[in-house]
């Protein structure tokens, strides 16, 4: 095993790095996605600004999909490097990218589906207002695009579009739903002050 390790090329220690990073940080995000469909609270992980959104409603890239994309590219070309003669070590680079894209594309097809699974009709849109959630991708300024929140209600963990028509919201904000318009949230942020005197009746029950 040192032995290969020492005779690989520099290409090929590229993707063998590359390999082992993106597949650790892949079997982390299976982790946390498990976490959070038993009912756990854990966030899978936040898309930030990366994400181009779609027709679908669910974006391309995502740190999912292009987690996929370098986990299964970088394998594909070092196997390729370790089949195919020097001359033609080259040729990974093709196989590693084309491989690549078609995991980035079903990691996509596959969240498309869960997303339409998930908002199927079941969700009764208009008794989410009032209800707290989390920013999960971070929302622009004045309805200027959409971003994303994730929220446990309705007796299940949910990610919804969301919009707002204040400031821009970040990854891990808390919001509150004021009203929903075509199957998007509309969100402002919770103030600090106001999540304290939603804290303190809490406390004087506690007491009582």
């Amino acid at each position: 095993m040192k032995e290969w390790f020492l005779n690989l090329s520099v290409l090929e220690h590229i993707y063998f790095w590359l390999g082992i990073a993106s597949t650790v940080f892949l079997i982390v995000q299976i982790i946390l996605l498990c976490c959070s469909s038993f009912g756990g609270d854990v966030d899978t992980d936040g898309d930030g600004d990366i994400d181009v959104d779609t027709d679908s409603g669910v974006s391309i890239f995502t740190v999912k999909s292009l987690t996929a994309f370098f986990a299964v590219g970088s394998w594909s070309g070092l196997l390729t490097c370790a089949l195919a003669s020097d001359k033609l070590q080259w040729l990974s680079i093709i196989v590693a990218l084309i491989v690549g894209s078609a995991a980035l594309v079903a990691v996509w097809l596959l969240l498309r589906f869960m997303h339409k699974m998930q908002c199927n009709g079941a969700v009764q849109y208009d008794k989410l207002v009032g209800q707290h959630a989390t920013v999960y991708v971070s929302v622009p300024a004045q309805r200027s695009g959409r971003g994303k929140v994730t929220l446990t209600a309705q007796g299940r963990f949910m990610e919804l579009d969301a919009m707002t028509d204040g400031e821009r919201l970040s990854v891990d904000e808390n919001v509150e739903i004021v009203s929903t318009e075509n199957e998007c949230a509309v969100i402002k942020r919770i103030e600090k002050q106001a999540e304290e005197n939603t804290a303190e009746p809490s406390t004087e029950n506690e007491n009582q």
